[in-house]
């Protein structure tokens, strides 16, 4: 049996020039920017890929520290039961949406919000915003107009290298799995190797980036 690829994605070189967006509430009294955000993301991605997660933050100049703080900011942030609701926290804290686009799930419509992520200059920042104004869905997904990683083999499955759609439309038959938590998701699916097998596999991905692929077995048929 294969094992898992490790090769690592490697993120943008611009997360130094980041702009910080409107203020946002905080806790501490200093405005919480771009680049706190792109922190937070990067502490939940740390549990699977410490290392990659180290490389970006030292290229964003900043401390282990900092981005701790920044995590707790957020998490306050979250669960203040005087907050702003999440689709108006997320403008306060990144601005104006680069892009705004309407989408259809099903028989339900709702707003698509996209922000650069200086970070991963390929990716978005998505949240999907009902009529109601409350949020559906936040994560990563692919700039439009990007073409994407060619994902064919496990091979190609590697940290930050697709994001959660792009995986499911790669391999046919994928299947959804419930995350360990909110800003997680898995997927199950069956992958060939470089020789013509066939793998049955898990995908594990944060804030809808991919961390980490566990191959389960051989696939049947």
């Amino acid at each position: 049996m294969p094992s898992s690829p490790d090769r690592p994605g490697r993120p943008g070189h611009s997360g130094r020039s980041d702009r910080p967006g409107h203020p946002g509430s905080g806790g501490s009294g200093a405005p919480f920017t771009r680049l706190d955000f792109q922190l937070v993301l990067l502490r939940r991605m740390a549990d699977h890929n410490p290392e990659l997660v180290e490389d970006a933050r030292r290229r964003l100049g900043v401390s282990a520290a900092a981005m701790r703080e920044a995590n707790k900011r957020w998490q306050a942030m979250v669960r203040s039961p005087r907050g702003r609701s999440a689709a108006s926290r997320y403008r306060s804290v990144l601005g104006e949406p680069e892009l705004t686009r309407r989408r259809v799930l099903g028989d339900l419509e709702c707003e698509a919000r996209l922000w650069p992520v200086p970070l991963w200059p390929d990716l978005r920042f998505e949240v999907l915003v009902g009529p109601s104004g409350a949020v559906w869905n936040e994560w990563l997904v692919r700039a439009p107009g990007d073409p994407g990683p060619a994902l064919r083999t496990l091979a190609d499955l590697t940290p930050w290298s697709c994001t959660v759609d792009e995986a499911a439309r790669a391999f046919p038959g994928a299947r959804p799995l419930q995350g360990s938590a909110p800003t997680r998701w898995g997927l199950a699916l069956t992958v060939p190797d470089g020789d013509g097998g066939r793998w049955e596999c898990v995908a594990e991905f944060t804030w809808g980036l991919l961390q980490r692929l566990a191959v389960t077995g051989a696939a049947s048929g």
